[in-house]
């Protein structure tokens, strides 16, 4: 009897120990996400506070910061407010990130075609661990190659300096070419079989299926991929900062010097002092990229829902 109430009582106590054990991960997991939560929610109150005083703080205007084409954020204008023109870094954020997703989308998912549709071997073989090379490569390597082979074959074969909006974009295409290349492979590779394998039961060639069935199928797929490509583009600031020319002048052709908001941010942070306008008015910049980066996140959550519906 004494060794049957024994083992009543050590199966009683297996599962008040499998309870603790869930509970205490529940709660470890619950204070995880909790800290990330509370981490999000501190950078964005940091970042808005810091780059709304520009505004509140130092009388800056909105309508100069996204419309001016000056940039001297120690200095005020007649009326007293600090000159806080920052449309030159805008239009250079955009122009290079929308000509490196230009450049570089084509490239991306004719690579992710080649490796899933056409030859699937080699492509885990060769092209995937080339694509994770990529990845791995520091953003001040790929910033030197562009200064010692882009901007010199710019000046010598095409026009200018070499420094410029071509540069950047050069540069951030190679950059973000494998990010596009692993998410259109994973799109692409999403498609279902039997679309393929109907498409060919009904006489159409294996091209004809790749372009009308499974890239259309994949379009979704393939646009998140663009989007993602796009935002790693419009943050990346050291690469860019060496080949675009860090000029604050919306420049009138793809060879001239430019800026963007990540360049002036890097080069303007070590010599501006907390509180002043200065500081202030690159936390507004800050502010703008964070802002961008929100909006890619949407955009990619609505692709994602779009597609779900369909």
């Amino acid at each position: 009897m004494e060794k049957i109430v024994e083992n009543n009582s050590a199966q009683l106590l297996k599962p008040n120990k499998k309870v603790r054990i869930e509970r205490t991960g529940k709660m470890l997991t619950l204070a995880a996400v909790s800290l990330t939560i509370g981490i999000a929610f501190a950078i964005l109150f940091l970042v808005s506070s810091k780059g709304l005083s520009t505004f509140y703080i130092n009388k800056g205007s909105v309508v100069e910061f996204f419309t001016g084409l000056k940039w001297n954020p120690g200095a005020v204008n007649e009326l007293g407010k600090p000159i806080i023109g920052a449309l030159p870094f805008i239009f250079g954020s955009f122009a290079v990130t929308f000509l490196a997703a230009a450049i570089s989308a084509p490239v991306a998912i004719g690579a992710a075609v080649f490796m899933t549709e056409i030859s699937p071997n080699f492509g885990k073989k060769i092209l995937q661990p080339v694509i994770e090379l990529l990845v791995g490569i520091p953003s001040v390597v790929y910033g030197f190659i562009g200064l010692t082979v882009v901007v010199p074959f710019i000046r010598d074969h095409i026009s200018g300096s070499g420094f410029g909006i071509a540069a950047g974009a050069v540069v951030l295409s190679v950059m973000i070419l494998p990010t596009i290349t692993s998410l259109s492979a994973d799109a692409i590779r999403g498609v279902s079989r039997q679309l393929r394998e109907a498409s060919l039961a009904l006489g159409a060639t294996r091209w004809q299926t790749i372009f009308r069935v499974v890239l259309k199928t994949a379009r979704p797929g393939l646009l998140t991929a663009v989007i993602f490509g796009m935002a790693r583009a419009f943050g990346e600031a050291l690469a860019v900062q060496m080949v675009i020319g860090n000029s604050s002048v919306i420049p009138t052709s793809l060879f001239e010097p430019g800026a963007t908001l990540t360049s002036i941010l890097t080069m303007g942070m070590g010599y501006s002092v907390m509180g002043q306008a200065e500081n202030n008015a690159l936390w507004s910049l800050a502010l703008v990229l964070l802002i961008m980066s929100l909006i890619f996140i949407i955009a990619v959550r609505m692709i994602g829902k779009g597609r779900k519906e369909a």
